[in-house]
């Protein structure tokens, strides 16, 4: 297997890890936990995970000093990602924060092109077209209502704190971090924020069934352990545009779940959100092989002269 078909896999497995998180965090909340008090689990318990994985593969923790400033502010980053997402789950449906999240790749790209002068690629267009129209029709929606704002703030705030996260975790200083080291550097740092909104403890909301133990303990393995590690290899192997073009699997495990799980009915319009976001992940796997077709096929349709 060579290294881009790594990297495509590893950033689906990273969408599709992430887009676990309503399914463990939503009987967290009916239980009465607030999302800090999940999110300080969430983190605790995937830090532990990560340190045997470190271990394991025979990696030391040392950092050297010019690496600790960037990785809390990664920390910092991941935390107020998921902290955004999380309190957004109290203004609005789970599965409407996650189409909403989607705008994550487009920041990215319009990072990638601002500030490193990164050309889009028609292709890379193409998908991103492709990926959003597919979200949309994930969107159940349609009975009138108006999103809340702040549940619409919260999730943009969610979507840009990752985008930067995405963008940052591929630049020189933290390039040459082992994944792994990364990975629970970031974490590590990250739970801090939540050890400190729980005052230091006081205020932490404890399950008060054996098995909510269960949730967070998938909570920390999948969408944080696993996601945020193959997300950081996926980025190193691929780039930060594909990988963030990838995520559009994240809702796409909400609606498997939510008709596997929930019992929910898979409709027609459904079934052409879902073709759409694999016809965009297919061309962005697909790369440069596909690109002189696209190219063809846009030439069939020449721009016409401006005439006054």
């Amino acid at each position: 297997m060579n290294v881009k078909t790594k990297g495509y896999l590893l950033g689906a497995i990273a969408a599709a890890t992430y887009g676990m998180n309503p399914l463990f965090a939503l009987p967290l909340y009916e239980s009465g936990m607030n999302a800090d008090s999940v999110l300080f689990f969430r983190y605790l318990f995937a830090i532990p995970v990560l340190g045997c994985m470190l271990k394991a593969r025979g990696r030391n923790f040392r950092l050297q000093r010019k690496e600790i400033v960037p990785l809390m502010v990664m920390g910092l980053l991941v935390a107020l990602s998921s902290l955004a997402l999380f309190q957004s789950y109290n203004y609005m449906e789970a599965g409407i924060a996650s189409t909403l999240l989607f705008v994550y790749p487009i920041m990215v790209a319009l990072i990638m092109t601002v500030l490193f002068k990164e050309k889009i690629s028609f292709q890379t267009l193409l998908c991103i077209l492709l990926a959003l129209t597919g979200i949309g029709l994930l969107y159940k929606g349609g009975d009138g209502t108006t999103l809340n704002l702040t549940g619409i703030l919260l999730v943009m705030v969610s979507a840009l704190s990752y985008a930067i996260y995405i963008v940052s975790v591929n630049r020189p200083i933290l390039k040459d971090i082992a994944t792994l080291k990364l990975t629970f550097y970031v974490l590590l740092f990250g739970v801090s924020l939540f050890f400190i909104r729980v005052d230091f403890g006081q205020s932490l909301c404890v399950p008060q069934a054996w098995y909510l133990w269960g949730n967070l303990v998938a909570l920390a393995v999948f969408p944080t352990a696993i996601s945020f590690f193959c997300t950081t290899l996926a980025i190193q192997y691929i780039g930060s545009t594909p990988t963030a073009i990838l995520g559009a699997l994240e809702p796409l495990t909400a609606v498997f779940f939510g008709v596997t799980v929930f019992g929910e009915i898979l409709t027609f319009r459904l079934g052409c959100g879902i073709v759409l976001i694999i016809l965009a992940v297919t061309l962005i796997v697909a790369g440069n092989s596909i690109t002189p077709y696209l190219i063809r096929f846009r030439k069939l349709f020449p721009k016409l002269p401006f005439r006054k």
